[in-house]
């Protein structure tokens, strides 16, 4: 798929849409606060590029960007929405609820989510999985015994890591870093401290434990960040104890005000995220709206331009800005340009 016969394309749908009246002519897109910068980037250079208006992007979150997306099919409804981990099942149930029955899912590379504090602050600079659970975790492993955390600075459980007192700034429910937060890191470390094992040996089943290994203390030293990036910075900026969790790319561009720790002895970078070393990665979507196709000017082109070797290809400008590129992007190429839907329709 070549820029030149991206542009063609959006000249002669251009055309046709001049001669059909539309609601709207603007692809709409919302979701993921660590997508939006890439979506804006694309955005801004399908504006400049392509005879279409500039698609509008918002962000507010992978979940609430979903739920808009699965209100329903027509014009009031937005188009695409940007996510930081796969659609759930569940919400693919409430879009078909509504009428959203054909989506197409675009996997655009992958992130990494980092673990980054002030450049000038504590040397946090080595953190494993089981350090952010005995930070954060309600209960812990002490002694052999699982005890309410007891912990207030975190050299109390890593002689390694600072006498600072424990304040962690982590992404809000709403968003799909937490999730990836969860399962990458507060899990992997409930298990590896034996905590969850010893939940199951006093009496809870399984899941029950699992679910006990995600929940994080209410003490005030673990922090939900409900916006985006720009204010867990804010946060690390007003506390110089203070750690965050970032997506790689926020970090990459903000190395003057942050310094990054690294997980289970790896640093962050794009090659070890591509390689499948550092262990908290993960891919990033959009989801388009194949009903809308053809009828909001520019839809598809906007999606094809996205994916474009061009764009999310290892040396454009995603790749520059931090995105991993995906290396089976020629088949998601196929996949959008076919209109290939979830559950494999067309």
């Amino acid at each position: 798929m070549s820029f030149v016969k991206l542009t063609t394309s959006a000249l002669a749908i251009s055309a046709m849409a001049a001669t059909t009246a539309v609601a709207r002519d603007q692809v709409q897109v919302a979701g993921s606060s660590t997508v939006l910068p890439y979506a804006s980037i694309v955005a801004e250079a399908f504006g400049e590029n392509f005879d279409f208006p500039t698609p509008v992007v918002e962000s507010g979150g992978s979940s609430a960007g979903l739920k808009r997306f699965c209100q329903g099919v027509g014009t009031e409804h937005t188009d695409v929405a940007n996510a930081s981990r796969a659609i759930r099942e569940k919400e693919i149930k409430a879009c078909a609820e509504n009428g959203v029955t054909d989506i197409i899912e675009v996997r655009i590379g992958y992130d990494g989510i980092v673990f980054a504090s002030q450049f000038n602050g504590p040397a946090y600079t080595a953190f494993t999985q089981s350090d952010i659970f005995n930070a954060l975790a309600p209960k812990v492993m002490v002694d052999g015994a699982l005890v309410d955390n007891p912990y207030t600075q975190w050299s109390d459980f890593n002689a390694d890591l600072p006498a600072s007192d424990i304040l962690a700034f982590i992404p809000g429910t709403k968003h799909g870093t937490r999730e990836v937060f969860e399962e990458k890191v507060i899990a992997a470390g409930c298990e590896a401290t034996g905590a969850m094992a010893a939940m199951i040996e006093a009496g809870m089943s399984e899941d029950d434990a699992e679910d006990a290994c995600l929940e994080v203390r209410t003490d005030g030293r673990s922090v939900d960040i409900d916006g985006d990036y720009t204010e867990t910075l804010a946060s690390i900026d007003a506390n110089s104890n203070a750690i965050g969790v970032f997506g790689l790319a926020f970090y990459e561009n903000n190395t003057d005000k942050l310094k990054v720790a690294t997980m289970a002895g790896v640093e962050p970078t794009t090659e070890t995220i591509a390689a499948g070393v550092y262990p908290v990665s993960r891919p990033l979507f959009f989801y388009v709206k194949k009903a809308h196709i053809g009828v909001i000017p520019g839809l598809k082109e906007y999606a094809e331009f996205f994916v474009s070797d061009e764009i999310a290809g290892p040396d454009g400008p995603l790749a520059e800005y931090g995105l991993v590129s995906d290396p089976e992007l020629s088949e998601t190429q196929a996949a959008v340009s076919g209109e290939q839907v979830m559950g494999g329709g067309s």
